[in-house]
């Protein structure tokens, strides 16, 4: 299967099969393999998730050798999503402890000419066929044209979905293993329940033109299927894992809370507690700690990890969870946000220090990002809607062509300050801001501190009142907020 960044991976993050952490029985994998073709690269490499609540994957490299003939050996914890790294493209394959697969792809195209044979093959086989079936074909991707789609139509359009997906599973996996049939089966209704459950909030943010949609009265009822929140055969699936943390915000919003909410994170965090049960319980609460990291609240933060300990006895997934808060926590509402000094458009230094006083929307961006793109016009409406107001909006690009960017903000006008940085993801201030991808936004205080670091786009229709209700509020989301006991 393809990796491809669609519209909906790119706001929410994709399945993947999480075993070593969780029980099952190690094994060995072994890798071999020829690239046909000019070779572009001296390596090959085999990525794996260790655990569900690192940021980061194990990899192992193979050398290639001058025939492109490579060989790897890798213990997995038991059966597992795993991806094959080639360059910059990507594919992805299922593997299981004793598998001896061997692969064959041309260089210049891994994912549309790779083959898989030996032991244990049969499954990534299946995968690519699977990819080129749905994951290449638009048709069964929730892109915006569908998402524009009122719920009926919507409803329709996923059933017929999941029925072609049931249908393709079934005519292809008759003789493959029982651990590769039920992660297959997890992709398919976990991706059907994600992509309903979250379907109001993204037709909000892509459909500027319209209110939020009302759903009709039955339409959440699928939530209330009991198998479907407590399944222990898809524990190892990060599908699995998004829906029970987007069920979880379902829940929160439902009961009256908001995400701009103070106490958001820390009243899923309890909801969390109290409805789920057994190994996934503690790799959801986790998932919502991360929020909570990366969102502000750093001393309700401080306080939900320590008592995270009485569920992870084993200390399984702290220790991840103390790194990641130490990275985050200079990113608490309240913190100072990071100074910079960047050349603008017409040459003259900016630095953000100077709009002190005012509110400012930080927009990290590049000319290359359709996303970003795709909200430039929303991004002079806001300008208009707000001039005269004291507030700036300020404009980061990490763009290395510093004349296809100034031609783009002249030529277009696009309203706001406009300032460029060279390097990209990897320059100074993207790194101060920890920008892992564009475009990216937050909302700063009149005193130069955050008041919101996940502030809604500028295509929302709910930017406009977000930014009325944050003048003047430089303190109201510091730090220090009481935690409840």
């Amino acid at each position: 299967m393809t990796f491809r960044l669609t519209f909906i991976t790119f706001l929410i993050w994709s399945g993947l099969l999480l075993a070593p952490v969780l029980g099952w029985a190690q094994g060995t994998v072994v890798l071999t393999g020829k690239i046909t073709g000019r070779l572009s690269s001296d390596t090959v490499a085999v990525s794996v998730r260790e655990n569900p609540l690192e940021a980061r994957e194990q990899i192992t490299y193979a050398r290639l050798d001058s025939k492109g003939e490579f060989r790897m050996a890798i213990t997995i914890g038991g059966p597992t999503r795993a991806e094959l790294v080639y360059g910059d493209d990507v594919t992805e394959m299922f593997l299981e402890p004793g598998n001896q697969i061997d692969i064959r792809f041309k260089d210049s195209d891994l994912a549309g000419s790779v083959r898989y044979k030996g032991r244990g093959a049969e499954a990534s086989s299946f995968l690519a066929e699977l990819g080129d079936k749905f994951v290449e074909n638009d048709g069964f991707q929730v892109l915006p044209d569908n998402i524009m789609f009122y719920e009926p139509h919507f409803l329709s359009f996923l059933d017929y979905r999941r029925k072609e997906e049931l249908k393709f599973m079934e005519n292809g996996t008759q003789d493959l293993s029982p651990a590769f049939k039920e992660y297959v089966l997890a992709q398919i209704n976990y991706s059907y329940a994600n992509d309903r459950l979250t379907f109001q909030d993204l037709r909000e943010q892509v459909v500027a033109t319209e209110g939020r949609l009302k759903m009709s009265a039955n339409y959440y009822d699928f939530i209330n299927d009991k198998a479907l929140i407590e399944n222990p055969q898809a524990i190892r699936n990060g599908l699995y894992q998004e829906f029970l943390l987007n069920y979880i915000h379902h829940i929160a919003i439902a009961e009256g809370k908001q995400r701009t909410d103070p106490d958001f994170y820390q009243v899923c965090y309890e909801l969390a507690n109290k409805r789920l049960s057994g190994k996934i319980k503690p790799i959801v609460m986790g998932r919502i700690l991360k929020e909570s990291f990366r969102f502000g609240h750093i001393r309700q933060s401080a306080a939900m990890l320590e008592k995270f300990r009485s569920v992870d006895p084993t200390n399984e997934y702290y220790p991840v969870l103390k790194a990641d808060f130490e990275t985050h926590k200079d990113f608490a509402i309240g913190a100072p946000a990071p100074d910079f000094r960047l050349v603008s458009t017409t040459g003259d230094t900016v630095s953000l220090a100077q709009f002190a006083g005012k509110l400012v929307y930080l927009n990290f961006w590049r000319t290359t990002s359709g996303l970003a793109l795709r909200d430039l016009p929303y991004a002079a409406d806001l300008a208009k809607k707000f001039d005269g107001k004291n507030i700036v909006f300020l404009n980061v690009a990490l763009d290395e062509n510093e004349g296809a960017w100034k031609q783009l903000v002249i030529s277009k006008r696009l309203p706001g300050v406009h300032v460029r940085t060279s390097g990209g993801l990897r320059s100074a201030v993207a790194r101060a801001y920890g920008v892992q991808d564009v475009p990216t936004y937050f909302l700063l205080a009149e005193d130069g501190t955050f008041l919101n670091t996940r502030p809604k786009r500028l295509s929302s229709r709910a930017a406009i009142d977000e930014i009325k209700e944050s003048f003047g509020k430089a303190n109201t989301y510091s730090s220090t907020l009481p935690v409840k006991q």
